[in-house]
């Protein structure tokens, strides 16, 4: 299979290649012998939940908050 290398130096992967790995969108990149490595990455439940608060603007300082307010009113 050919993996093309664009101007941008962004590599496109064939989707019959991509398909081995449903639900990836990371791999962790090495070169080993004069040749590339991608290792496909699953994040973790805990690294979804950061990437949604993140995207919701909520930041550790909210989350303390939080957590504060409800230790108030338990």
């Amino acid at each position: 299979m050919l993996a093309k290398l664009t101007a941008t130096k962004q590599l496109t992967l064939p989707d019959r290649l991509l398909a081995s790995f449903p639900g990836v969108d990371c791999f962790s990149a090495s070169e080993e012998n004069g040749r590339i490595v991608l290792v496909p990455l699953r994040l973790s439940r805990a690294d979804a939940v950061r990437r949604k608060l993140a995207e919701l603007g909520i930041t550790e300082q909210d989350v303390k908050d939080a957590v504060a307010w409800a230790r108030r009113h338990d």
